[in-house]
């Protein structure tokens, strides 16, 4: 099957949800400085990721290469501040700690570059814990499904059974908002269909 095309992120979780909707790209990797500027807003912050990762990718690409370039970034937000990934097993404590009981915002920005137009699209969940205390939050952290989740939670994982509430996008607190991900793609004429499954 010939990609339609390129996604400018190594996250297997995107891959799997873009499978779900028929859309299996190339990867391409990309390498940006993904600090926050001084006083940048949280969904700034992300659509200006994914605008630059798009855009750095499209730019390296030969011209007989040039399908569109999708990308994301998505950030877990708590009183406007933006929670990285835990750097460790202290900083995953706290960062429970800081949701526990609370709702909190996951922003997840998407970009889609081409040869014509840049286009983005920004989605907005609200995600509520329940109350988690810290042998829990220790526990979680030991499994290690932790470690590498902007957060310190994968909803898609077991951090689901701390989550008493989501108003806004699974796919988007995933990494990759199905929605607008296929409105982008249809405004390139690629349209986004549920893969047909064999039956006997």
């Amino acid at each position: 099957m010939h990609p339609q095309i390129y996604l400018a992120s190594q996250s297997p979780r995107r891959r799997e949800l873009l499978a779900q909707i028929g859309i299996y790209p190339k990867v391409v990797t990309v390498g940006i400085d993904e600090c926050p500027h001084p006083n940048e807003a949280p969904a700034e912050y992300v659509i200006r990721l994914a605008l630059e990762k798009a855009n750095t990718a499209h730019s390296a690409l030969n011209e007989d290469e040039m399908l569109p370039v999708l990308a994301a970034d998505t950030s877990v937000v708590i009183d406007n501040k933006i929670l990285g990934k835990p750097a460790n097993c202290d900083h995953a404590l706290a960062m429970m700690q800081q949701l526990s009981g609370r709702t909190h915002q996951v922003l997840t920005g998407v970009a889609l570059v081409d040869n014509k137009k840049i286009r983005s699209r920004l989605s907005v969940s609200h995600v509520t814990f329940r109350l988690v205390n810290e042998g829990e939050a220790l526990a979680y952290w030991n499994s290690g499904e932790p470690q590498d989740k902007a957060g310190g939670y994968a909803i898609q994982g077991t951090g689901a059974l701390f989550i008493s509430r989501l108003e806004g996008s699974y796919s988007g607190v995933m990494g990759l908002p199905l929605f607008e991900t296929a409105e982008l793609l249809r405004s390139v004429a690629i349209e986004a269909l549920p893969p047909v499954i064999k039956t006997n």
